[in-house]
């Protein structure tokens, strides 16, 4: 692989084929796979993200926003898209693009059936979405004769599915609690059941849940972090591939002597004679400024370099002082060896934030 020459994101395709056959080995030929490809496919790119799973015959997508949903048709998509955060504001936008919403509160599931109507809509697919302990969005167990009765005033809609999230999947001190949500989802899909007469889809575990639960599989399981290459756990990072390596190069090189002071604020006060290198990637591009200040580093010539003084808008200085490099070196800031999740331990944060907070105007190269 050439060495990087500006700040550039590699997409690593090889590595999320070995991820989905990884995770889907841990399912029943009958069980549906769900990949989660919201915010840019968690940092990297959700149209080749889409285009590649969709390849290895992926049965369902998931986006939060409806704008994600739009932008995947746009490029062709056709897989089945959910939304797991629709505003009613964009239900019609919705329904002319074919994505599928989460409804998680009467007033949501109202409106939706209200649009569905004036848009002549039959069976249209939804996704009913529960409160098993998250506490962050969906409706509660006692919401089920309520969603019922609304159900049968309408033939402008159908329940695709009944799904629900869990809280602390990935915690072995919270294995009780989980094992609650569980028996609590299998409760309300029954109660449904018994209801409606209707058997839709059920669907709860996340990547960690769907490593460590598998009793809880059900008819589908979603995956977004998995997917990625991050398992939630050390032992389950080894069986994983970051997709995502984001690499710059050395701008320029300073020497500077006792006292003298780096970047803004003059946050950084050399101890002696030092010698900084300067990287053209900043809070900008999704170096946050509290990587900064010798909580975060980079690896040039495979030797950390820690990040000194504020990072900047589209640029970080770093000391360099004991490592042998030259203007123009290759610097990764993380990659497949160099993992995210080790940078944002740093800073005392998880690798969901630093991936998802690459910014578009960081170059995407794709490796096939």
């Amino acid at each position: 692989m050439p060495k990087a020459k500006e700040t550039v994101l590699e997409i690593d395709l090889a590595a999320l084929t070995h991820n989905f056959d990884y995770l889907k080995s841990k399912l029943k030929p009958t069980t549906k796979f769900l990949a989660v490809i919201k915010a840019f496919a968690y940092g990297s790119d959700s149209v080749e993200i889409a285009k590649h799973l969709e390849h290895l015959k992926i049965d369902y997508f998931a986006v939060a926003y409806v704008k994600e949903g739009v932008v995947l048709r746009d490029a062709g998509i056709t897989t089945p898209i959910l939304v797991l955060h629709p505003q009613p504001v964009n239900f019609k936008t919705l329904i002319d693009r074919c994505l599928e919403p989460s409804l998680y509160s009467a007033k949501v599931l109202n409106a939706f059936i209200k649009v569905a109507k004036e848009q002549s809509q039959n069976n249209y697919p939804v996704h009913i979405k529960f409160n098993t302990g998250l506490n962050r969005l969906g409706f509660w167990e006692n919401d089920v004769d309520y969603i019922c009765s609304q159900l049968k005033d309408t033939t402008s809609i159908s329940v695709k599915s009944i799904f629900s999230h869990l809280a602390a999947s990935e915690a072995v001190d919270e294995i009780h609690f989980t094992k609650k949500q569980i028996k609590n989802f299998e409760g309300i899909a029954k109660a449904f059941e018994t209801k409606t007469g209707q058997k839709p889809w059920l669907h709860l575990c996340n990547t960690s849940g769907l490593i460590n639960y598998p009793e809880a599989h059900f008819d589908m399981v979603r995956s977004g972090i998995g997917l990625y290459g991050f398992g939630n756990s050390a032992k389950e990072d080894e069986n994983l591939k970051p997709i995502a390596s984001l690499k710059s190069v050395i701008s320029q090189i300073h020497k500077i002597e006792k006292d003298e002071t780096v970047g803004y604020n003059r946050a950084y006060k050399a101890s002696g004679f030092e010698k900084t290198a300067t990287i053209p990637v900043g809070h900008a591009d999704g170096i946050a400024r509290i990587y900064g200040k010798g909580k975060g580093f980079v690896i040039i010539n495979n030797k950390r370099a820690p990040i000194i003084g504020n990072v900047c808008m589209d640029m970080i200085m770093v000391n360099v002082t004991d490592i042998d490099c030259y203007e123009g070196d290759e610097v990764i800031v993380f990659d497949a060896t160099h993992k995210a999740s080790t940078l944002s331990e740093s800073a005392n944060t998880i690798s969901y934030e630093i991936l998802t907070a690459i910014s578009q105007r960081v170059k995407r190269l794709l490796l096939r």
